[in-house]
């Protein structure tokens, strides 16, 4: 099978406290057509996926990982891993979460799209074929918000901006100022997304099941939901002062701890 993106594809796996999936994972992805190359950034998980990780990658020269010295949001997470896939040279550079959340056999999809020539492909459970499994209902809720004001207040054409299974070309990479992007955690999706359709990139979407995650804890708290709805605003009014509200939001918990 003749494949324009074979060699040239890179996921990167962010990676905190999964070592429940990550042996499984990386099993499936490296399974795949196309050759699949991996690199796992993790944030000194306290369960051992780094020591894993490193097993994997003894073992497998297209298997490589990135550690790092605390838990540092996964918004940095994948800017680490956007720069080490530009310098190494790949064309097509993916992201994914570790806990099968995304199918990795949809990958193949995401990147044939992404080589007919959208710039951004979005595994996405919004679009026809899309669907969600075993979500709580205020999760599917949130999640419905976050999109249905990115759409009405940011122009957001992706009917799931929130969503982590993304494939970019490397040209998109290169032109968006990474260290210019403010938000962290899962609000970064929102606004990678709004920033590659600004710079007037062709975004795609691949209708994917998700499935709520069944091993592990979710890393998904109320702060980050917070996050995402004050990225959304910030982004169409560009005048709300995040930092003093983080600053007295932590005030405040730290109040209640010493409690």
């Amino acid at each position: 099978m003749d494949l324009p993106w074979c060699g040239r594809a890179l996921m990167i796996v962010p990676t905190y406290n999964e070592s429940e999936n990550l042996a499984r994972l990386v099993g499936r992805l490296r399974a795949l057509p196309g050759d699949i190359h991996i690199l796992i950034v993790d944030d000194a998980s306290p369960d051992g996926t780094g020591a894993i990780a490193d097993a994997i990658a003894a073992c497998d020269p297209y298997v490589s990982v990135l550690h790092r010295p605390d838990k540092l949001g996964l918004g940095t997470a994948y800017r680490a891993g956007f720069r080490a896939g530009v310098e190494r040279g790949y064309e097509y550079i993916c992201t994914m979460d570790a806990d099968f959340s995304h199918g990795p056999e949809r990958l193949p999809d995401l990147l044939d799209m992404a080589a007919s020539g959208y710039d951004l492909v979005i595994g996405s459970r919004y679009v026809r074929g899309g669907a969600v499994v075993g979500s709580p209902q205020l999760r599917k809720l949130i999640s419905y918000a976050a999109n249905a004001l990115a759409h009405t207040l940011l122009s957001v054409t992706a009917r799931d901006c929130t969503a982590g299974f993304r494939c970019y070309r490397r040209r998109v990479l290169e032109t968006i100022d990474l260290d210019a992007i403010f938000s962290s955690g899962y609000s970064f999706l929102i606004e990678m997304a709004f920033l590659v359709e600004r710079a007037g990139f062709r975004t795609g979407e691949v209708p994917i099941t998700f499935v709520n995650r069944t091993e592990g804890a979710s890393k998904i708290n109320k702060l980050e939901i917070y996050k995402a709805m004050y990225t959304i605003l910030r982004l169409r009014t560009h005048y709300l002062p995040w930092e003093r509200m983080m600053a007295a939001y932590h005030e405040h918990q730290e109040r209640r701890a010493a409690r």
